[in-house]
């Protein structure tokens, strides 16, 4: 059989590989703080003993995300933060690591401390921070806990602690499976103290929706081009399988 179904499907298997990606951003359009996937592909001639190189094959090439930011919405929760410019929250992980994420909507544990709607600890400067109750929260621009007790005027506020915000190169950070990045050599990033935030609002994705459904259609035209190669491949073998059953 003709060599063309090797390329052919070379490029369709990609081409599924981006719709998948595509999907997924689509899906994450209202998820807050989320970075949209980007695929990158790259033609690779076919070199071979006897052969002209007139074939390339589609390999993987760099996947990274777009670190753009989303638009920022007001909520005007008190516990609802927003990072504006460049810079991450940190969070504690289960095994004592650290991972980094955009989205600040921040919950209460029934304890007190401070995490992430996946329940995962915010980490702090100075370790996780933990409110106590019947208080008022409000969020300082470079990432100050402080607190007033309701029922007493004026309050006097109490400092917490200080949440831990970061920003390491964006080409050093990988995405997990979980949605969280990460350092590519595993280690910790060290606070930054020219990260701001903004309290009373959230970022929201950075998906655009009309963009990636442009992108979904003009993959899905693709793919039905890919799969046309492939059955005029096949029909040219079963008439070349005609012609030599006449001979």
């Amino acid at each position: 059989m003709d060599k063309l179904i090797y390329t052919a499907a070379s490029g369709a298997k990609h081409l599924m590989e981006q719709q998948a990606t595509t999907a997924n951003n689509l899906a994450n359009v209202s998820t807050t703080g989320f970075r949209s996937q980007i695929d990158s592909f790259r033609a690779v001639p076919v070199v071979a003993e006897g052969t002209l190189p007139t074939r390339t094959f589609v390999v993987d090439s760099t996947v990274g995300a777009d670190f753009s930011s989303g638009p920022l919405q007001a909520t005007g929760r008190d516990l609802d933060i927003a990072v504006k410019g460049k810079g991450w929250l940190a969070v504690q992980m289960a095994d004592g690591t650290e991972a980094y994420t955009r989205n600040g909507a921040i919950q209460m544990s029934p304890n007190g401390l401070l995490t992430t709607t996946q329940g995962l600890t915010l980490a702090g400067e100075g370790g996780p921070i933990t409110l106590p109750p019947d208080v008022t929260v409000a969020v300082g621009g470079d990432g100050t806990i402080s607190t007033i007790e309701n029922g007493i005027k004026p309050g006097t506020a109490t400092i917490l602690g200080k949440l831990k915000l970061v920003n390491p190169p964006e080409q050093d950070m990988v995405r997990g499976d979980d949605g969280l990045f990460r350092l590519k050599n595993g280690t910790a990033a060290q606070a930054d103290p020219n990260v701001t935030v903004v309290g009373g609002m959230l970022e929201g994705s950075n998906v655009n929706p009309v963009d990636a459904m442009v992108s979904m259609i003009s993959l899905a035209r693709s793919f039905e081009t890919q799969m046309s190669l492939l059955k005029n491949a096949e029909n040219n073998a079963a008439k070349a399988t005609q012609i030599l059953a006449l001979n």
